[in-house]
């Protein structure tokens, strides 16, 4: 199973928050900051443990906010930047980002500075958000003139900011029920030089597709028109989770809205009791049965049992393929069912199906048995 996220955000980490502090301001008590964050931090999780920081540093930074966020912003050297922290580096300025979030939010423009610097070397993703709740209106107008900024760190923040579904972070409800503020943003965003700022575009727009599938359609349909590849890459990629779900007018956007003239022949799931920690192959050939060449968009689906015994599905992409006249193309898939942090695999049933253009064709079933 893979190394746990939490791993890499060890007691090393609040210590050398403290040696940073410590280094601007004499008269922070560095010891006692890190006997406070390490109280009980080996039982949390990593974003707890980001909180239990942040938590400690409300308690043993100045009481004044301006004050304590000047400190903290100096602490940070010009040499911890994103480029001198990669990876799971970067992740050192989370519980500064959780301390904005927590302890700024009556003193705005002091808090949207300190996102503005840390989310070039983190992101401000997090915090932010609760700006978004308190002061909708103030922070969507800096959103706004950000979206043109020099960083593509904080032209990625704009959007990233906003998704209504972010992950590890509570959604935004009121741009779940309207995401026209948010669709103003992307809209200054889709032809972003970046392409860290256009993925974020892409999965912005693929969260407000979830709670609007007719938006989604709307807009991909309207920014098709005089599109560059890269705005098609964008298009494609908000779309992608639609596509799984199979929705018609998603399909109908990227070409596949038909349904094609196919049978799925010669099936083999081998083997049919896998064990966890092992794997099941899958095979099948896909007959043509139109006279013309069909493009075509073929994904997997698998059930996946739950824990509770219900299931899950989940889609594998496959290939987009031009079918000729009568012609045959075979597809395979070795799923893996090793144990995952990210998938658990549980014994029982698992159907699998051929999707083609959002189509399922049944391909049968494997048992995974517990060993």
């Amino acid at each position: 199973m893979a190394e746990p996220l939490k791993n890499s955000f060890g007691a090393d980490v609040p210590r050398t928050i403290a040696r940073m502090i410590a280094a601007v301001s004499p008269r922070f008590n560095e010891q006692a900051f890190v006997r406070s964050a390490l109280d009980g931090y080996n039982d949390l999780e990593l974003m707890p443990r980001a909180w239990k920081i942040a938590h400690a540093l409300r308690r043993w930074l100045p009481d004044e906010y301006d004050q304590a966020i000047q400190i903290l912003l100096a602490s940070i050297e010009p040499s911890s930047g994103r480029a001198a922290a990669p990876g799971m580096g970067a992740f050192l300025f989370l519980p500064h980002v959780f301390f904005v979030a927590e302890c700024g939010l009556d003193h705005f423009e002091a808090s949207m500075h300190a996102q503005y610097v840390l989310t070039q070397r983190f992101t401000a993703e997090f915090s932010i958000r609760r700006y978004l709740e308190r002061h909708q209106a103030a922070t969507l107008a800096r959103l706004a003139e950000w979206a043109t900024d020099p960083s593509e760190d904080i032209r990625r923040l704009v959007s990233e900011c906003t998704r209504p579904r972010l992950p590890w972070a509570p959604r935004l409800r009121a741009f779940q029920a309207d995401p026209r503020p948010v669709l103003a943003l992307l809209e200054r965003l889709k032809d972003d030089p970046s392409l860290y700022v256009r993925r974020s575009v892409a999965n912005n727009l693929n969260d407000i597709g979830k709670d609007h599938p007719d938006v989604l359609v709307e807009t991909a349909t309207r920014w098709l028109e005089d599109a560059t590849e890269e705005r098609r890459w964008i298009i494609r990629h908000a779309l992608r989770s639609a596509i799984k779900r199979g929705e018609s007018g998603a399909l109908h956007v990227l070409g596949f809205g038909d349904k094609a003239l196919v049978a799925v022949e010669k099936i083999r799931i081998a083997p049919s009791r896998p064990k966890i920690g092992s794997s099941v192959d899958i095979a099948c050939e896909m007959v043509s049965q139109a006279s013309g060449v069909q493009r075509v968009l073929v994904d997997l689906r698998v059930h996946y049992v739950k824990a509770n015994g219900t299931h899950s599905p989940k889609v594998f992409k496959l290939k987009t393929v031009d079918l000729p006249p009568k012609g045959t193309i075979r597809f395979s898939k070795s799923l893996a069912l090793t144990q995952l942090t990210t998938r658990i695999h549980y014994p029982g049933r698992h159907r699998i199906e051929l999707l083609v253009n959002g189509q399922a064709y049944p391909l049968g079933e494997f048992h995974i048995t517990a060993g």
